[in-house]
């Protein structure tokens, strides 16, 4: 367990970040920000652009259902599936013990873990990989390819990576999102957008049959490497699944906070 303060900047990184993501797809989403919850949902077919998350410090066991039951209440109203996102290190321990049944409790099911991590590791060297070559993500084509391997990375439809970023202005100029291409194809992928003072890592993804290569840390490190020469920063934040939390603190990642994810059954 971390310090509060340092899941704090995770969360910040979320609401700020997905902000901006949410608007790209609908410049009507809802990004409301309530009593101890952030609404930042698109209602589009990609779920992690569908997002409502607590954000106080200090969590008790009372507030806790009130803040779970009021996201479930949110999450109902919607057309389309997203996730609760609940930062384990803003709760006190004894309402962390009891978050699961809680959430069952108000419709909700446990779906999958994550981790919030941070490090001012910029700048890093230009990477290399002998198995890919880079390049920027600035055509409709690329984006598509970009999309495509998120959807079969985390196990979505296609059309549902194809509604979350396709056709976007905003992927294409402002965010800094690399293919990596294993003999013209592209396998793996990574972004960076700049966020509250930092580079947000978001949408890291291979291609399920290219795993275990080394591919997304070469990818990601190409994103931050380039983002960083241009922007000048030196911090970075992301969050990162199961799959990838090993990785990134081979980059220089530390870990700040770990996630759970929920979705409504009910």
């Amino acid at each position: 367990m971390t310090e509060p303060n340092a899941a704090i900047e995770s969360v910040e990184q979320l609401t700020v970040g997905w902000r901006t993501m949410v608007l790209d797809r609908d410049p009507h989403a809802d990004v409301r920000d309530r009593p101890g919850l952030a609404v930042r949902w698109a209602d589009c077919k990609f779920p992690f652009w569908n997002c409502v998350t607590l954000t106080e410090v200090n969590v008790d066991l009372r507030l806790l259902e009130q803040r779970v039951r009021h996201a479930a209440d949110i999450m109902r109203q919607k057309a389309q599936p997203g996730f609760l996102w609940v930062f384990e290190d803003l709760l006190h321990q004894d309402a962390r013990a009891t978050l699961d049944s809680m959430a069952e409790r108000a419709g909700l099911s446990y779906a999958f873990p994550g981790t919030g991590m941070a490090g001012d590791l910029l700048p890093l060297p230009e990477p290399t990989h002998p198995e890919l070559t880079f390049t920027r993500v600035t055509t409709d084509d690329q984006l598509e390819a970009y999309a495509d391997l998120n959807s079969r990375a985390y196990g979505f439809p296609l059309d549902a990576g194809r509604d979350g970023i396709g056709g976007s202005e905003l992927w294409k100029q402002e965010v800094h999102a690399y293919l990596g291409l294993r003999d013209g194809i592209p396998v793996t992928c990574a972004a960076t957008v700049v966020t509250a003072g930092c580079l947000f890592v978001v949408l890291v993804a291979t291609a399920p049959e290219w795993e275990r290569r080394g591919y997304g840390e070469a990818v990601t490190r190409k994103a931050l490497y380039e983002s960083g020469r241009v922007t000048g920063l030196v911090r970075a934040t992301l969050h990162a699944t199961a799959a990838g939390a090993p990785v990134y603190p081979r980059i220089g990642f530390v870990p700040n906070t770990p996630i759970r994810f929920y979705s409504l059954t009910r």
